[in-house]
């Protein structure tokens, strides 16, 4: 059994790898967050906190829609082209291929939101230039573009002459291009001195994109389960607005649920997406404690194992042939 779901998840990951729109959307937040110092720069209060929460809400945003595309490709593509016959005649059980795809969807959003987690402190640590005396960070500026500049020569070098996949290529190679980069940027200040003590990162920013990848793991279970049943259009949109009934469901739900049994159903059954998101951490300048980290990985586990669990008894009943 372990063996099957590895090798489900194994080509579920590197088919999305494949996927033109899953490098567009990476492609588009990078170009967002490379921007995000300069669109934060004109606001009346403090351009930086409006910084990190623009980036963040960019991560979290570009987490979500990887996976509902991704979801649908895996999942919904292969029940209505009917490949997925080929794969459940061999003695491979229905519970073994959802939880196979959903370990694949999650290594390759969770390799996204690596790449753009490192893009996000690239752009944080640079910060707004607040006045005309604010010079840029060099060192910062250097390393994103050596990182983008050698992925894209030598994605280009191996696809023409060898053909390797081009968006599959420039993902993997991105992704360890900008590790050396983050290390070396760990230790060097933004004079080019060596000075880890003043490096510019902070770990608020770690271990907020923690719990923002916690967060896109509880909609990844939702898109796997709703492609189960619809097509990417229906499941993008019940994705959305699950998506936003989580974040304010404390809000629409919560002070009534001691008085309403409905209301009490409702936010039971809705993802409190609000756990995972701290923007009131950011203006309040308060510390996240790692205790709240396992806190939230916990309701993230087991909210993930209800819904995966549906979605399995779901598609036991799914006409597939």
């Amino acid at each position: 059994m372990p063996g099957k779901i590895i090798a489900i998840a194994k080509n579920t990951f590197l088919e999305i790898l494949r996927q033109p729109i899953y490098t567009v959307i990476i492609v588009a937040a990078l170009l967002m967050l490379m921007l995000s110092p300069s669109i934060t720069m004109y606001t009346m209060s403090d351009d930086n906190k409006l910084l990190r929460e623009l980036a963040l809400s960019t991560l979290f945003l570009s987490g979500l829609f990887i996976a509902i595309f991704s979801a649908s490709g895996a999942i919904t593509e292969e029940i209505e082209s009917k490949t997925i016959t080929t794969v459940l005649t061999k003695p491979i059980a229905r519970p073994t291929f959802i939880v196979g795809k959903f370990f694949g969807i999650t290594a390759a959003v969770a390799l996204a939101h690596y790449i753009l987690t490192i893009a996000m402190l690239f752009a944080v640590r640079h910060g707004v230039l607040e006045s005309a005396s604010d010079e840029p960070d060099m060192v910062v500026i250097t390393a994103a573009a050596i990182v983008v500049g050698a992925t894209m020569l030598f994605t280009v070098f191996v696809n023409y002459f060898y053909d390797w996949n081009f968006p599959a290529t420039a993902i993997a190679v991105g992704s360890i291009l900008a590790t050396v980069a983050f290390g070396m940027l760990f230790f060097i200040n933004k004079e080019w001195h060596f000075d880890p003590a003043n490096n510019g990162f902070k770990i608020f920013d770690v271990y907020a994109s923690i719990l923002l990848l916690l967060a896109v793991i509880v909609m990844i279970s939702l898109a796997v389960a709703f492609s189960t049943r619809f097509n990417i259009v229906i499941t993008l949109t019940a994705c959305i607005c699950v998506f936003m009934l989580g974040l304010i469901s404390d809000y629409i739900f919560g002070r009534f649920a001691a008085h309403s049994h409905l209301a009490n159903i409702a936010w039971t059954v809705l993802p409190n997406l609000q756990t995972f998101w701290i923007s009131d951490a950011i203006y309040e300048g308060s510390a996240i404690p790692f205790k709240y980290i396992t806190l939230a990985a916990g309701y993230c586990g087991a909210y993930t194992a209800a819904i995966l669990a549906a979605a399995i008894a779901i598609f036991q009943r799914r006409q597939v042939g």
